[in-house]
């Protein structure tokens, strides 16, 4: 008979894992501590705000603030549970930073309770779990370890990586099957518990580094698909021939399914995962590698088509689409729209340049800096423009009238107004 827990959560990091996560808990019955080292997203949480965007997320705050069930603070408290839902960012040598992990293992490890589990959701490279086990062991000697050789350790340590999707987190949290890794099968057996309390999908039971390893993965393998259709984008430009109908006549195969080609790969998971299995092995992921230039490459690309563009003109005036890594959100994390639109505005340092995104309120930092640039109303800046630039299919964008864009240059990167 599978466990059930009825104990008290505390999650590190209250992100766009850690957040939902939270509430998905505690709309359940749990109670959740909220642990973030920002005090205004620590006052926003405990208001029964959220903040930043996600459907359905600011109602299950409010209500499982409201319930008592989830309170947020900047300290670590006591707990019997605990969930590591940390950014791990990669360095400029494209390798993993665990400073965070690092930094919340050793927050947690005077915290522990003989019988807590610790769960790390955060994104990893393989041996990660190993690593916070091995900070919390400098810190608290007096624990027994869960190893092999180990049948009753005092904490129980985990991998279980989040698999949701920006836009449909508060649905995929509990429809998605989780994946589980253990440093031994019974901490995997402990953590499941936790996950059950919200999870409607397949628990999946495993070690700790298959599950981290499953994770960077699956984002690899996206990442190569992508970079297939972007590199057949490159090849049909080259040929005159239009790549959407080429994927869209190719899709009719049976056993063929080919993504769309884009002006790159944004978001914290896709272009960065894949660059932790190539450290891991670097002499074995030459393909990894080469998907992970294609994809890198095509902001640059973009550009320069724009740019050309922009030649035929005296004085243009170019409208660009977009700020945001993926439609109908606001994260603009590692967007490959934004480094677009600096090139554009670099590369044509006397040209009108205006930037519009229904969900980006203010100009992100990499663009504050050139005075060709503005933050416009999309249908202003479309109507006074010579050049339109869709670099994200955001659903006003896709709903703008074709007469609109009359006697107008149009790039769609997106293929959305064909």
């Amino acid at each position: 008979m599978d466990e059930k827990f009825t104990g008290k959560v505390a999650i590190i990091g209250l992100g766009y894992i850690g957040l939902p996560t939270a509430v998905a808990l505690a709309t359940r019955g749990i109670d959740v501590i909220g642990v973030d080292l920002n005090p205004s997203i620590v006052q926003a949480v405990s208001r029964g705000e959220v903040p930043f965007a996600e459907p359905d997320l600011a109602v299950a705050v409010s209500g499982a603030v409201a319930m008592g069930r989830l309170v947020a603070t900047t300290e670590v408290p006591e707990a019997d549970a605990y969930i590591i839902a940390v950014p791990t960012p990669f360095t400029a040598e494209r390798t993993a930073d665990l400073s965070y992990v690092e930094s919340a293992s050793r927050q947690i490890a005077p915290k522990l309770r003989r019988g807590a589990v610790v769960v790390l959701e955060s994104t990893s490279p393989p041996g990660t779990t190993d690593k916070v086990k091995g900070w919390i062991g400098e810190m608290r000697p007096d624990l027994k370890l869960p190893h092999d050789t180990e049948p009753q350790p005092d904490i129980h340590l985990v991998h279980c990586p989040e698999r949701v999707l920006p836009g449909r987190i508060m649905i995929e949290m509990i429809t998605n099957d989780r994946i589980i890794g253990g440093i031994t099968p019974r901490c995997a057996q402990k953590a499941a518990a936790i996950y059950r309390v919200f999870a409607q999908g397949e628990i999946l039971l495993t070690d700790a580094a298959s599950a981290e390893m499953a994770k960077l993965v699956e984002n690899a393998y996206r990442d190569v698909n992508i970079a297939f259709a972007n590199e057949i984008s490159l090849i049909s430009e080259y040929l005159h021939i239009d790549v959407w109908e080429v994927i869209r006549l190719a899709n009719r195969h049976p056993r063929v399914n080919i993504l769309s080609p884009g002006p790159g790969v944004g978001g914290h998971c896709i272009p960065v995962d894949p660059w932790f299995i190539v450290a891991a092995a670097p002499e074995l992921s030459p393909l990894l590698k080469t998907a992970r230039e294609v994809n890198d490459g095509r902001p640059n690309h973009v550009a320069e088509q724009v740019i050309a563009k922009a030649q035929r003109f005296r004085a243009p005036s170019i409208a660009c689409l977009g700020l945001t890594f993926k439609a109908n959100v606001d994260d603009i994390r590692e967007s490959p729209a934004v480094e677009v639109v600096s090139l554009i505005a670099k590369g044509l340092p006397d040209v009108e340049i205006s930037a519009c995104d229904p969900y980006v309120s203010e100009l992100p930092p990499l663009l504050g800096s050139y005075e060709n640039l503005r933050l416009k109303n999309a249908v202003q800046a479309v109507d006074e423009a010579d050049i339109v630039v869709l670099l994200v299919e955001h659903e006003p964008f896709k709903a703008m009238r074709h007469t609109r864009l009359g006697g107008k240059v149009v790039y769609d990167t997106r293929g959305v107004w064909r």
